[in-house]
């Protein structure tokens, strides 16, 4: 017997070296152990990044990328995935993170851009619109819309009609001529006046649509028969598209569905952007997963303005489907009656009812949003709302010159009232740190010239120009 074996037979059981044969059996059970832990969790990784990419593959919208080295077709490859920029001034005296859509930097200037190309696209596929064929789109709008349509209409071949009140900026009328649109401009009025812009852009459209043709079953006669033009309506019970009805398509049951398009026919087409869902479809498929995926899914709250409700019910339901715990909001300017809906249940109150003051909808600097009646897409809106901020005139002029001292922005009335939203906001919950709230830069201050931004013009409408009204806002938070 060797030294080595007489010394391991003194030695107790625990402490002998297994043999060959356990010494096997412990490496083999080892080796299957780590290789079970090792595919487990490899297998746990695979699940959870497919579960990802199949959220990421719902929307169309592109990665964010820099488009330095990358060539577009046409102006509608410009729209889109704008940068997120971070407001410093705001973000650094509250401690947390405000972070704004840059929509402004679309191509057509504001993020109704989004929507119009998304509505005429829609049109496109459902076969109810066709380029170069001398059709038109009518829309009735403040002006923001109307020239992002303009400008997607103008690449695509086609001519437009767009209804306005006559008290918007004088800008956006001049940017619509510039684009070749038709402008008419109609006195403000309820939504009941047939008068009332929306209304008619619709019956510009119908107008468009309706044809005198000979009546052809005597070959003699010279009298004519007035024909209507035929309507289609969207899902939403919005879009209407005129035209003579020369080529009707019947149903199984021997109904009119609708009418078959000759190349070379001409047709009106009614967007409104208020009722049409493709207004929605674009904020939930474009806006929404933009934000997410800039701010790697670490959003707190979402907050926009309403005048259509396209931006804050698309973008707000998206971000709501990956986090039912992000806080959607409004800020709504004076005026309009969504601030009570959301709040109190009620579209207005009697200080707020139609016809009771100067500018019969909404009284107010602030152009673009704010209404008071219910859209469609408003109603998408509602049950995703979790809350309303209302923001004075003197409070936009306040944040919009409090922007242009501190971060060098210049941005439009309904950008600043986003803003001051922001602020209540964080100062309503408490928040200090490790928040992120983001909002839409809809437009720049270039478009509000010679209102918003035309001091003698607030001077007269007895509006105030305080810096220190945001500086209020800020201070307790920043000296906390």
């Amino acid at each position: 017997m060797s030294w080595s074996s007489k010394i391991a037979d003194l030695l107790p059981s625990w402490l002998r070296w297994p043999s060959r044969a356990t010494a096997r059996h412990v490496l083999i059970g080892v080796l299957v152990g780590f290789s079970l832990s090792l595919s487990s969790t490899s297998f746990a990784l695979y699940l959870q990044q497919r579960k990802q990419k199949r959220q990421i593959s719902k929307f169309t919208a592109r990665p964010i990328e820099l488009r330095s080295d990358e060539v577009v077709r046409g102006v509608a490859g410009l729209i889109g995935n704008t940068p997120l920029v971070r407001i410093n001034s705001l973000s650094d005296a509250l401690g947390v993170e405000i972070l704004g859509k840059a929509e402004f930097l679309n191509p057509g200037g504001s993020v109704k851009d989004r929507v119009a190309l998304q509505m005429i696209d829609d049109a496109e596929k459902r076969g109810l619109l066709r380029p170069h064929t001398g059709s038109r789109i009518f829309e009735g709008t403040v002006g923001s819309t109307g020239i992002s349509i303009a400008t997607i209409a103008r690449a695509r071949g086609y001519d437009t009609t767009i209804i306005m009140p006559d008290d918007v900026a004088a800008e956006k009328v001049k940017a619509l001529e510039a684009l070749g649109a038709e402008v008419e401009r109609v006195r403000p009025a309820s939504i009941v006046d047939k008068k009332q812009f929306v209304n008619l852009a619709r019956r510009r459209a119908v107008k468009f649509g309706e044809q005198d043709r000979i009546d052809k079953s005597d070959p003699t006669s010279k009298t004519h028969q007035h024909l209507h033009p035929y309507t289609f309506e969207s899902p939403s019970q919005s879009m209407l598209v005129t035209s003579a009805p020369q080529h009707l398509e019947f149903d199984s049951d021997g109904s009119e569905v609708g009418s078959g398009s000759e190349e070379g026919e001409q047709r009106g087409f009614f967007a409104d952007q208020f009722e049409n869902k493709s207004n929605f479809d674009a904020h939930f498929a474009g806006t929404g997963p933009e934000i997410w995926r800039q701010t790697s899914g670490r959003v707190d709250a979402f907050i926009a303005g309403a005048g259509t409700g396209g931006t804050v019910a698309g973008t707000g339901q998206f971000l709501k489907s990956m986090n039912e715990d992000i806080y959607v909001a409004i800020a709504d300017p004076e005026g309009s009656g969504l601030y009570n809906k959301v709040k109190y249940g009620v579209m207005f109150d009697r200080k707020e009812s139609e016809g009771t003051k100067r500018r019969h909808q909404v009284d107010t600097v602030v152009e673009g949003i704010g209404i008071n009646r219910l859209t469609h897409n408003i109603e998408l809106a509602l049950p995703i709302l979790d809350d309303a901020f209302r923001i004075t005139d003197a409070e936009a002029v306040a944040m919009s010159r409090y922007l242009v001292k501190h971060d060098g922005l210049f941005l439009g009335s309904s950008s600043a009232c986003n803003l001051m939203a922001c602020v209540k906001l964080v100062k309503q919950k408490g928040w200090t740190e490790s928040k992120t709230v983001v909002t839409i830069l809809c437009d720049s201050g270039t478009r509000h010239y010679s209102k918003f931004w035309n001091d003698d013009y607030l001077r007269k409408a007895d509006i105030p120009i305080n810096l220190q009204i945001v500086e209020d806002l800020l201070a307790p938070l920043a000296q906390s």
